[in-house]
Protein backbone atom coordinates (compact mmCIF):
# COMPACT_ATOMS: atom_id res chain seq x y z
CA UNK A 1 0.00 0.00 0.00
CA UNK A 2 2.79 2.41 0.91
CA UNK A 3 4.59 1.66 -2.38
CA UNK A 4 1.44 2.49 -4.32
CA UNK A 5 1.02 5.80 -2.48
CA UNK A 6 4.67 6.62 -3.07
CA UNK A 7 4.28 6.05 -6.83
CA UNK A 8 1.14 8.17 -6.91
CA UNK A 9 2.93 10.97 -5.06
CA UNK A 10 5.88 10.84 -7.46
CA UNK A 11 3.58 10.88 -10.49
CA UNK A 12 1.62 13.81 -9.04
CA UNK A 13 4.83 15.70 -8.29
CA UNK A 14 6.07 15.24 -11.87
CA UNK A 15 2.73 16.43 -13.24
CA UNK A 16 2.82 19.52 -11.02
CA UNK A 17 6.38 20.25 -12.14
CA UNK A 18 5.57 20.08 -15.84
CA UNK A 19 4.26 23.70 -16.12
CA UNK A 20 7.42 25.01 -14.44
CA UNK A 21 9.64 22.90 -16.73
CA UNK A 22 7.73 24.15 -19.75
CA UNK A 23 8.14 27.79 -18.67
CA UNK A 24 11.86 27.33 -18.03
CA UNK A 25 12.31 25.73 -21.45
CA UNK A 26 10.29 28.37 -23.30
CA UNK A 27 11.74 31.42 -21.51
CA UNK A 28 15.35 30.39 -20.93
CA UNK A 29 16.38 27.29 -22.84
CA UNK A 30 14.54 27.81 -26.13
CA UNK A 31 16.28 31.17 -26.92
CA UNK A 32 19.62 29.53 -26.10
CA UNK A 33 18.96 26.60 -28.45
CA UNK A 34 17.74 29.02 -31.13
CA UNK A 35 20.92 31.09 -30.79
CA UNK A 36 23.12 28.00 -31.15
CA UNK A 37 21.07 26.87 -34.17
CA UNK A 38 21.40 30.25 -35.94
CA UNK A 39 25.15 30.46 -35.24
CA UNK A 40 25.72 27.58 -37.69
CA UNK A 41 23.85 29.32 -40.52
CA UNK A 42 24.90 32.07 -42.89
CA UNK A 43 21.85 34.24 -42.38
CA UNK A 44 21.45 38.01 -42.32
CA UNK A 45 18.73 40.18 -40.89
CA UNK A 46 17.23 40.63 -44.36
CA UNK A 47 17.16 36.86 -44.92
CA UNK A 48 15.03 35.77 -41.97
CA UNK A 49 11.82 36.68 -43.77
CA UNK A 50 9.85 33.68 -45.04
CA UNK A 51 10.24 33.33 -48.86
CA UNK A 52 6.84 33.81 -50.48
CA UNK A 53 5.52 34.94 -53.87
CA UNK A 54 3.86 38.35 -53.74
CA UNK A 55 1.72 40.34 -56.17
CA UNK A 56 0.58 43.94 -56.25
CA UNK A 57 -2.55 44.47 -58.38
CA UNK A 58 -2.88 47.69 -60.40
CA UNK A 59 -6.05 48.34 -62.45
CA UNK A 60 -5.92 50.82 -65.35
CA UNK A 61 -8.44 51.96 -67.93
CA UNK A 62 -7.80 51.57 -71.65
CA UNK A 63 -8.13 54.74 -73.71
CA UNK A 64 -11.15 54.90 -76.01
CA UNK A 65 -12.51 51.59 -74.69
CA UNK A 66 -15.12 51.33 -71.93
CA UNK A 67 -15.62 47.56 -72.12
CA UNK A 68 -11.93 46.72 -71.67
CA UNK A 69 -9.59 47.16 -68.75
CA UNK A 70 -5.89 46.47 -68.11
CA UNK A 71 -4.59 44.75 -64.99
CA UNK A 72 -0.87 44.87 -64.12
CA UNK A 73 0.43 42.46 -61.48
CA UNK A 74 3.79 43.40 -59.98
CA UNK A 75 5.11 39.95 -59.12
CA UNK A 76 8.19 39.34 -56.98
CA UNK A 77 10.01 36.88 -54.76
CA UNK A 78 10.16 38.31 -51.20
CA UNK A 79 13.48 36.57 -50.49
CA UNK A 80 16.83 37.92 -51.62
CA UNK A 81 18.68 34.59 -51.37
CA UNK A 82 16.19 31.73 -51.68
CA UNK A 83 14.29 30.40 -54.69
CA UNK A 84 10.59 29.59 -54.77
CA UNK A 85 9.45 26.47 -56.62
CA UNK A 86 6.20 25.69 -58.42
CA UNK A 87 4.68 29.17 -58.14
CA UNK A 88 0.94 29.18 -58.87
CA UNK A 89 -1.29 32.19 -59.41
CA UNK A 90 -5.07 32.55 -59.19
CA UNK A 91 -7.39 35.52 -59.67
CA UNK A 92 -11.14 35.80 -60.14
CA UNK A 93 -13.04 37.95 -62.63
CA UNK A 94 -16.62 39.27 -62.44
CA UNK A 95 -19.37 37.65 -64.49
CA UNK A 96 -19.41 38.31 -68.22
CA UNK A 97 -15.75 39.40 -68.07
CA UNK A 98 -12.99 37.35 -69.73
CA UNK A 99 -9.31 37.86 -70.55
CA UNK A 100 -8.07 38.76 -74.03
CA UNK A 101 -4.89 37.17 -75.48
CA UNK A 102 -4.11 35.41 -72.20
CA UNK A 103 -0.50 34.47 -71.48
CA UNK A 104 0.42 30.91 -72.49
CA UNK A 105 1.30 30.12 -68.85
CA UNK A 106 -2.31 30.75 -67.84
CA UNK A 107 -5.73 29.22 -68.30
CA UNK A 108 -9.19 30.72 -67.89
CA UNK A 109 -12.10 28.65 -66.68
CA UNK A 110 -15.31 29.46 -64.75
CA UNK A 111 -14.31 33.13 -64.24
CA UNK A 112 -11.01 32.06 -62.68
CA UNK A 113 -7.54 32.77 -64.10
CA UNK A 114 -5.03 30.06 -63.16
CA UNK A 115 -1.35 30.51 -63.98
CA UNK A 116 1.71 28.33 -63.43
CA UNK A 117 4.86 30.49 -63.25
CA UNK A 118 7.27 27.64 -62.49
CA UNK A 119 10.32 28.50 -60.37
CA UNK A 120 11.25 31.99 -59.19
CA UNK A 121 14.87 32.71 -58.41
CA UNK A 122 15.94 34.97 -55.54
CA UNK A 123 15.14 38.66 -56.19
CA UNK A 124 12.78 37.64 -59.01
CA UNK A 125 10.54 40.43 -60.34
CA UNK A 126 8.04 40.58 -63.19
CA UNK A 127 5.27 42.87 -64.39
CA UNK A 128 2.52 40.49 -65.52
CA UNK A 129 -0.28 42.02 -67.59
CA UNK A 130 -3.83 40.86 -68.39
CA UNK A 131 -6.50 42.65 -70.46
CA UNK A 132 -10.10 41.94 -69.49
CA UNK A 133 -13.10 42.49 -71.75
CA UNK A 134 -16.83 42.48 -71.04
CA UNK A 135 -18.66 39.96 -73.25
CA UNK A 136 -21.77 42.17 -73.53
CA UNK A 137 -19.82 45.34 -74.31
CA UNK A 138 -20.81 46.93 -71.00
CA UNK A 139 -18.57 49.13 -68.86
CA UNK A 140 -16.33 47.23 -66.41
CA UNK A 141 -16.47 48.25 -62.75
CA UNK A 142 -12.88 49.05 -61.70
CA UNK A 143 -13.68 49.02 -57.99
CA UNK A 144 -15.05 45.50 -58.25
CA UNK A 145 -11.88 44.34 -60.03
CA UNK A 146 -9.65 45.97 -57.37
CA UNK A 147 -11.60 44.38 -54.52
CA UNK A 148 -10.72 40.86 -55.72
CA UNK A 149 -7.30 39.90 -54.33
CA UNK A 150 -5.07 37.49 -56.28
CA UNK A 151 -3.77 34.33 -54.59
CA UNK A 152 -0.22 33.01 -54.98
CA UNK A 153 1.40 29.87 -53.64
CA UNK A 154 4.80 28.24 -53.89
CA UNK A 155 7.29 25.94 -52.21
CA UNK A 156 10.58 27.08 -50.65
CA UNK A 157 13.08 26.25 -47.95
CA UNK A 158 13.12 28.30 -44.76
CA UNK A 159 16.75 29.15 -44.06
CA UNK A 160 16.10 29.13 -40.31
CA UNK A 161 14.42 25.71 -40.28
CA UNK A 162 16.43 23.70 -42.79
CA UNK A 163 19.26 21.41 -41.68
CA UNK A 164 22.04 22.99 -43.74
CA UNK A 165 24.75 23.95 -41.26
CA UNK A 166 28.15 25.57 -41.72
CA UNK A 167 31.18 26.58 -39.67
CA UNK A 168 31.87 29.68 -41.76
CA UNK A 169 30.54 32.02 -39.06
CA UNK A 170 33.00 30.65 -36.48
CA UNK A 171 35.87 30.83 -38.99
CA UNK A 172 35.04 34.50 -39.49
CA UNK A 173 34.93 35.05 -35.73
CA UNK A 174 38.41 33.67 -35.14
CA UNK A 175 40.23 34.62 -38.34
CA UNK A 176 38.51 37.61 -39.98
CA UNK A 177 37.12 39.66 -37.14
CA UNK A 178 40.05 40.94 -35.03
CA UNK A 179 38.97 38.36 -32.49
CA UNK A 180 42.09 38.35 -30.31
CA UNK A 181 42.18 42.14 -30.08
CA UNK A 182 38.53 42.12 -29.04
CA UNK A 183 39.19 39.32 -26.58
CA UNK A 184 42.10 41.16 -24.94
CA UNK A 185 40.06 44.37 -24.73
CA UNK A 186 37.17 42.45 -23.17
CA UNK A 187 39.41 40.75 -20.59
CA UNK A 188 41.17 44.04 -19.81
CA UNK A 189 37.86 45.81 -19.27
CA UNK A 190 36.33 42.91 -17.32
CA UNK A 191 39.27 42.19 -15.03
CA UNK A 192 40.11 45.75 -14.00
CA UNK A 193 36.44 46.73 -13.79
CA UNK A 194 35.77 43.77 -11.51
CA UNK A 195 38.85 44.21 -9.29
CA UNK A 196 38.33 47.98 -9.06
CA UNK A 197 34.67 47.73 -8.02
CA UNK A 198 35.54 45.16 -5.34
CA UNK A 199 38.46 47.20 -3.97
CA UNK A 200 36.39 50.37 -3.75
CA UNK A 201 33.53 48.34 -2.29
CA UNK A 202 35.84 47.16 0.50
CA UNK A 203 37.02 50.73 1.20
CA UNK A 204 33.44 52.06 1.26
CA UNK A 205 32.27 49.22 3.52
CA UNK A 206 35.14 49.81 5.91
CA UNK A 207 34.30 53.52 5.98
CA UNK A 208 30.59 53.24 6.75
CA UNK A 209 31.08 50.33 9.15
CA UNK A 210 32.47 52.84 11.65
CA UNK A 211 30.21 54.88 13.91
CA UNK A 212 29.96 58.56 12.96
CA UNK A 213 27.30 61.21 12.56
CA UNK A 214 25.30 60.85 9.32
CA UNK A 215 26.33 57.25 8.69
CA UNK A 216 22.87 56.22 7.44
CA UNK A 217 22.76 59.17 5.03
CA UNK A 218 26.25 58.31 3.76
CA UNK A 219 25.20 54.71 3.10
CA UNK A 220 22.23 55.86 1.02
CA UNK A 221 24.41 58.30 -0.97
CA UNK A 222 26.90 55.55 -1.78
CA UNK A 223 24.11 53.53 -3.40
CA UNK A 224 23.20 56.27 -5.90
CA UNK A 225 25.55 55.19 -8.75
CA UNK A 226 24.05 51.70 -8.72
CA UNK A 227 20.36 52.65 -8.54
CA UNK A 228 20.56 55.66 -10.91
CA UNK A 229 19.38 55.18 -14.54
CA UNK A 230 22.35 54.17 -16.65
CA UNK A 231 21.29 56.43 -19.56
CA UNK A 232 21.20 59.51 -17.32
CA UNK A 233 24.49 58.62 -15.63
CA UNK A 234 26.30 57.99 -18.93
CA UNK A 235 24.98 61.27 -20.39
CA UNK A 236 26.14 63.14 -17.27
CA UNK A 237 29.62 61.65 -17.55
CA UNK A 238 29.79 62.63 -21.22
CA UNK A 239 28.99 66.22 -20.27
CA UNK A 240 31.54 66.26 -17.46
CA UNK A 241 34.29 64.71 -19.61
CA UNK A 242 33.69 66.75 -22.76
CA UNK A 243 37.09 68.03 -24.01
CA UNK A 244 35.86 71.60 -24.62
CA UNK A 245 32.93 72.32 -22.32
CA UNK A 246 33.38 69.61 -19.70
CA UNK A 247 33.98 70.45 -16.05
CA UNK A 248 36.94 68.10 -15.56
CA UNK A 249 39.01 69.46 -18.47
CA UNK A 250 38.34 73.05 -17.42
CA UNK A 251 39.51 72.32 -13.87
CA UNK A 252 42.68 70.58 -15.07
CA UNK A 253 43.45 73.44 -17.46
CA UNK A 254 42.82 76.13 -14.81
CA UNK A 255 45.14 74.40 -12.35
CA UNK A 256 47.69 73.86 -15.16
CA UNK A 257 47.73 70.10 -14.68
CA UNK A 258 47.40 69.68 -18.46
CA UNK A 259 48.35 71.99 -21.32
CA UNK A 260 45.55 71.03 -23.72
CA UNK A 261 42.14 69.36 -23.31
CA UNK A 262 41.96 65.57 -23.13
CA UNK A 263 39.35 63.72 -25.14
CA UNK A 264 38.83 61.11 -22.45
CA UNK A 265 36.14 59.20 -24.33
CA UNK A 266 37.40 59.75 -27.87
CA UNK A 267 41.17 59.32 -27.64
CA UNK A 268 42.49 55.77 -27.88
CA UNK A 269 45.99 56.23 -26.45
CA UNK A 270 47.70 58.76 -24.18
CA UNK A 271 51.51 58.88 -24.02
CA UNK A 272 52.87 59.26 -20.47
CA UNK A 273 56.45 59.69 -19.28
CA UNK A 274 56.69 57.60 -16.11
CA UNK A 275 60.11 57.88 -14.39
CA UNK A 276 61.84 58.17 -17.74
CA UNK A 277 59.77 55.43 -19.43
CA UNK A 278 57.39 56.30 -22.24
CA UNK A 279 54.14 54.48 -21.60
CA UNK A 280 50.96 54.31 -23.65
CA UNK A 281 47.74 54.43 -21.64
CA UNK A 282 44.51 53.20 -23.22
CA UNK A 283 42.72 56.42 -22.38
CA UNK A 284 39.15 55.82 -23.57
CA UNK A 285 39.07 52.26 -22.27
CA UNK A 286 40.50 53.33 -18.90
CA UNK A 287 37.84 56.05 -18.65
CA UNK A 288 35.10 53.53 -19.33
CA UNK A 289 36.60 51.21 -16.68
CA UNK A 290 36.57 54.06 -14.15
CA UNK A 291 32.89 54.63 -14.94
CA UNK A 292 32.30 50.89 -14.49
CA UNK A 293 34.05 50.92 -11.09
CA UNK A 294 32.14 54.01 -9.95
CA UNK A 295 28.80 52.61 -11.08
CA UNK A 296 29.07 49.10 -9.62
CA UNK A 297 31.17 49.42 -6.45
CA UNK A 298 27.94 49.90 -4.39
CA UNK A 299 26.99 46.27 -5.07
CA UNK A 300 30.29 45.07 -3.60
CA UNK A 301 29.88 47.60 -0.80
CA UNK A 302 26.49 46.11 0.19
CA UNK A 303 27.71 42.51 0.21
CA UNK A 304 30.89 43.27 2.13
CA UNK A 305 29.20 45.59 4.63
CA UNK A 306 26.64 42.88 5.46
CA UNK A 307 29.48 40.43 6.11
CA UNK A 308 31.51 42.93 8.17
CA UNK A 309 28.59 43.53 10.49
CA UNK A 310 28.51 39.79 11.24
CA UNK A 311 32.20 39.67 12.29
CA UNK A 312 32.45 39.19 16.10
CA UNK A 313 33.68 42.37 17.80
CA UNK A 314 35.63 40.24 20.28
CA UNK A 315 38.19 39.52 17.55
CA UNK A 316 39.01 43.22 17.15
CA UNK A 317 39.03 43.74 20.91
CA UNK A 318 41.53 40.90 21.31
CA UNK A 319 43.65 42.42 18.54
CA UNK A 320 43.64 45.79 20.33
CA UNK A 321 44.83 44.08 23.50
CA UNK A 322 47.67 42.47 21.51
CA UNK A 323 48.63 45.90 20.15
CA UNK A 324 47.71 45.20 16.50
CA UNK A 325 47.45 48.20 14.18
CA UNK A 326 44.71 48.93 11.59
CA UNK A 327 46.61 47.22 8.78
CA UNK A 328 47.32 44.13 10.86
CA UNK A 329 43.68 43.88 11.92
CA UNK A 330 42.53 44.19 8.33
CA UNK A 331 44.95 41.53 7.06
CA UNK A 332 44.54 39.09 9.95
CA UNK A 333 40.83 39.51 10.80
CA UNK A 334 38.80 41.43 8.23
CA UNK A 335 40.22 39.96 5.04
CA UNK A 336 39.86 36.29 6.05
CA UNK A 337 36.27 36.99 7.14
CA UNK A 338 35.25 38.52 3.81
CA UNK A 339 37.22 36.21 1.49
CA UNK A 340 34.19 34.06 0.64
CA UNK A 341 32.09 37.17 -0.14
CA UNK A 342 34.88 38.59 -2.33
CA UNK A 343 35.12 35.28 -4.16
CA UNK A 344 31.39 35.29 -4.95
CA UNK A 345 31.48 38.97 -5.92
CA UNK A 346 34.39 38.36 -8.26
CA UNK A 347 32.50 35.58 -10.02
CA UNK A 348 29.27 37.61 -10.36
CA UNK A 349 30.94 40.83 -11.44
CA UNK A 350 33.27 39.05 -13.88
CA UNK A 351 30.33 37.39 -15.65
CA UNK A 352 28.31 40.61 -15.72
CA UNK A 353 31.21 42.73 -16.93
CA UNK A 354 32.16 40.21 -19.60
CA UNK A 355 28.60 40.52 -20.95
CA UNK A 356 28.39 44.27 -20.38
CA UNK A 357 27.06 46.21 -23.34
CA UNK A 358 25.07 49.29 -22.40
CA UNK A 359 27.76 51.20 -20.47
CA UNK A 360 30.34 51.05 -23.27
CA UNK A 361 27.73 51.61 -25.97
CA UNK A 362 26.33 54.73 -24.27
CA UNK A 363 29.73 56.26 -23.51
CA UNK A 364 31.75 55.53 -26.66
CA UNK A 365 29.67 53.31 -28.94
CA UNK A 366 32.62 50.91 -29.04
CA UNK A 367 34.96 53.47 -30.66
CA UNK A 368 38.47 54.52 -29.58
CA UNK A 369 39.63 51.05 -28.57
CA UNK A 370 36.60 50.20 -26.40
CA UNK A 371 35.08 47.62 -28.73
CA UNK A 372 34.44 44.43 -26.74
CA UNK A 373 32.88 41.11 -27.69
CA UNK A 374 29.32 42.11 -26.62
CA UNK A 375 29.65 45.31 -28.69
CA UNK A 376 30.77 43.12 -31.58
CA UNK A 377 27.63 40.97 -31.21
CA UNK A 378 25.50 44.11 -31.62
CA UNK A 379 27.52 45.38 -34.58
CA UNK A 380 27.41 42.05 -36.40
CA UNK A 381 23.75 41.36 -35.70
CA UNK A 382 22.21 44.81 -36.18
CA UNK A 383 24.71 47.20 -37.75
CA UNK A 384 25.95 44.80 -40.42
CA UNK A 385 22.73 42.72 -40.22
CA UNK A 386 24.67 39.44 -40.08
CA UNK A 387 22.52 37.48 -37.62
CA UNK A 388 24.48 34.25 -37.99
CA UNK A 389 27.77 35.99 -37.25
CA UNK A 390 26.32 37.78 -34.22
CA UNK A 391 25.00 34.49 -32.85
CA UNK A 392 28.39 32.85 -33.40
CA UNK A 393 30.16 35.59 -31.40
CA UNK A 394 27.63 35.21 -28.59
CA UNK A 395 28.23 31.43 -28.50
CA UNK A 396 31.97 32.09 -28.23
CA UNK A 397 31.26 34.41 -25.27
CA UNK A 398 29.23 31.67 -23.58
CA UNK A 399 32.06 29.16 -24.15
CA UNK A 400 34.63 31.53 -22.64
CA UNK A 401 32.43 32.12 -19.60
CA UNK A 402 31.96 28.36 -19.15
CA UNK A 403 35.75 27.97 -19.13
CA UNK A 404 35.96 30.74 -16.53
CA UNK A 405 33.30 29.04 -14.39
CA UNK A 406 35.16 25.73 -14.62
CA UNK A 407 38.43 27.33 -13.48
CA UNK A 408 36.63 29.27 -10.75
CA UNK A 409 34.92 26.27 -9.19
CA UNK A 410 38.02 24.09 -9.48
CA UNK A 411 40.42 26.63 -7.95
CA UNK A 412 38.95 29.74 -6.37
CA UNK A 413 35.75 28.02 -5.27
CA UNK A 414 37.62 25.36 -3.30
CA UNK A 415 39.84 27.94 -1.60
CA UNK A 416 36.82 30.05 -0.69
CA UNK A 417 35.12 27.01 0.88
CA UNK A 418 38.26 26.16 2.83
CA UNK A 419 38.51 29.71 4.16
Amino acid sequence: MSDTLSKIEKRTAYILLLPAVFLVFSIILFPIFANVWISFKEVGLKDIRIPEPRAKKIVKSIKDSSDEIKIIYKLRNSSLILDIRDVKFQDKTPKNVEPVNLDERCQFKSNIINCNFGNWKAKYKENFQIILKNKKGEKINKKEIKSIKPKLSGKSDNILLNTNFTLKNFKKVFFQNEFFDLLMTTFYYTFFGTIGSIVFGILAAQLVNQKFFGRTFMRSILLFPYVGPVVALAYTWELLLDPYSGTLNNLLLNFQVIQEPLNLLGQKYLSINFFGFDLKLRLALTTVIIFEIWRYFPLAFLFILARLQAVPKELYEAADVDGAGPVQKFVSITLPQITAVISILFMIRFIWNFNKFEDIFLLTGGASGTRTLPINVYEQGFTISDIGMGSAVSIVIVALLLIFMFVYFRLLGKRADEN
